[in-house]
């Protein structure tokens, strides 16, 4: 039996499956991958940029990468796999998502069961007082209207908590899997790199590059995150 017939054969027994996807999950659609050896971390030091002291200190560096980034998005749309996603959620197969990307693609497929454990690009706030900002506002630099403070989105910048409300869920969904999908991410970030190790249920990863603390997965898809999804929804479709 093959590795992706063993997968589908756990997803079809499994009461509770639930994903957690990183960046490669997004790759595919055109955004640039944050941590591979091509990617923008070569080019951008993310400590000196995504963080709550250049946001303090150096606002016209986080600004434009910010604002780069969310044009970046602009042009980029969510893939087959996305959907594929969201197709097993409306199927009962998908039961929860988790994702580490803040770029919102597993909503726009259609996915309504999305932790953003990163948070969202696509809303913004006020860094002092927390009120709610238009990313025209955001984009146009402006501060708040309300303390003339500095305006952010709603990501989570290094060095700062995970959303509560979005962890809890996530870890919740995950202790009571039966199936746990980990798609396109190295594994690398605190604290989400601890989730996959939460579950009692077979534990499946799907990653580009394979990275050596891996091996305590159940099963290891080697390949690009829409490919093997496609792979897998084929052989799901198969068995009706």
């Amino acid at each position: 039996m093959s590795k992706i017939e063993t997968v589908v054969d756990w997803l079809l027994s499994s009461n509770k499956t639930v994903v957690l996807t990183g960046a490669g999950m997004s790759t595919e659609s055109g955004v640039p991958d944050f941590r591979s050896a091509s990617g923008w971390w070569t080019k951008t030091d993310p400590q000196k940029v995504a963080t709550v002291d250049a946001l303090e200190t150096n606002y016209p560096l986080f600004h434009e990468f910010y604002s780069m980034r969310i044009q970046l998005l602009e042009k980029c749309a969510p893939h087959k796999g996305h959907y594929i996603l969201a197709d097993w959620e409306k199927k009962g197969i998908l039961h929860h998502l988790a994702t580490q990307n803040v770029d919102g693609f597993h909503s726009q497929a259609g996915n309504k069961k999305v932790d953003e454990l990163h948070g969202s690009i696509y809303t913004f706030r006020c860094h002092s007082c927390g009120k709610s900002a238009t990313k025209e506002a955001f984009l146009a630099m402006e501060s708040c209207a309300h303390c003339n403070g500095r305006l952010r989105p709603n990501v989570v910048l290094f060095g700062e908590m995970l959303p509560d409300k979005a962890w809890m869920s996530a870890l919740s969904n995950i202790q009571r899997a039966d199936v746990v999908i980990v798609i396109g991410t190295s594994l690398e970030v605190y604290p989400v790199n601890q989730l996959p190790m939460m579950t009692k249920g077979k534990k499946v990863y799907i990653n580009k590059e394979m990275v050596s603390h891996a091996t305590y997965f159940d099963c290891i898809l080697e390949g690009k995150a829409k490919e093997v999804l496609m792979e897998l929804n084929e052989q799901l479709e198969k068995r009706g």
